[in-house]
């Protein structure tokens, strides 16, 4: 296992004249040679305190509310979470090793879906940018959670996949509080962009593109309501639903959809589109098969 020490120290200042959080980001690649960032165990505030300034299209306006109440989060282990989105080149492996026809990387309910819809079109789908460092979209949330479970690892849950992105400072957005249209592909675009673009935009463990280019699959079923429980330490969602979340924002969006807050509504697990991609998490005790 190759771990990386990155050259600089990200020192996170608070908004609140409260101590500083200084925190040196750090890599490693995995078996699969995929680079994934560390994630320190920590706490956050998880949501929007005050959705009455965000300016959004209308169809957005319902999805916010259930950002609400803001609450306190803890993340109690630490874990690796990928640098990148899932590339085009990262899933071609997968497909080369045979993964569409090994039924033990999927689940009960994926290995049916999979039977059935090959069965009416070849698998993966051609889909978006065919370029190796491109990001794999098109894929269902079936695919991303076989794909992790090849990589030994699994999707993150919402809960995991925002602290990565906003931090312990409960940050806007993975860079800070202002939208900036330069740090994310999002804005006027018609495409998604390389999956090692945009450094400026990384987030405080150095993860890329969280805030646009594809949105990506997360654990969790939707709830419109599960915020009100205020579960404080390390919320897994819940336990059965028909809309699987979507983080991020996507090529071509808003600056709302932006927000590391912000949780697409509308895809079941069956859904696949150009917009949509994904990356993974793995326990630090896991290093892949």
């Amino acid at each position: 296992m190759k771990f990386i020490l990155t050259t600089l120290s990200v020192i996170v200042l608070s908004r609140c004249n409260l101590p500083t959080y200084s925190f040196a980001p750090y890599s490693r690649i995995d078996s699969r040679g995929i680079e994934q960032q560390f994630v320190p165990a920590g706490s956050y505030l998880r949501g929007t305190k005050n959705i009455e300034s965000i300016e959004g299209p209308d169809w957005i306006r319902s999805i916010i509310n259930s950002e609400q109440p803001q609450h306190s989060v803890t993340i109690s282990r630490n874990f690796w979470i990928d640098k990148y989105e899932v590339s085009n080149a990262a899933f071609a492996d997968f497909v080369r090793d045979g993964a569409y026809q090994n039924q033990t990387i999927w689940s009960s309910q994926g290995w049916a879906w999979l039977q059935q819809r090959q069965q009416e079109v070849r698998l993966p789908l051609v889909c978006g940018g065919q370029k190796a460092k491109l990001p794999r979209v098109c894929i269902t949330w079936f695919e991303a959670e076989a794909y992790a479970t090849w990589r030994g690892g699994r999707l993150p849950t919402e809960a995991e996949w925002e602290y990565a992105a906003r931090g312990p400072e409960s940050l806007i957005y993975p860079w800070g509080i202002e939208f900036d249209a330069s740090k994310a592909n999002v804005i006027g675009s018609s495409a998604a962009v390389n999956v090692d673009s945009l450094p400026n935009g990384k987030s405080w463990i150095g993860a890329y593109n969280m805030a646009g280019n594809a949105m990506e699959w997360v654990q969790d079923w939707l709830d419109f309501d599960y915020y009100e429980r205020r579960i404080e330490l390390d919320p897994q969602g819940p336990a059965t639903g028909r809309i699987k979340i979507e983080k991020g924002g996507w090529w071509g969006s808003n600056a709302a959809v932006s927000r590391s807050a912000y949780h697409h509504f509308e895809d079941p697990p069956d859904y696949q589109d150009n917009h949509i991609g994904f990356r993974v998490l793995t326990p630090p005790d896991t290093f892949g098969n």
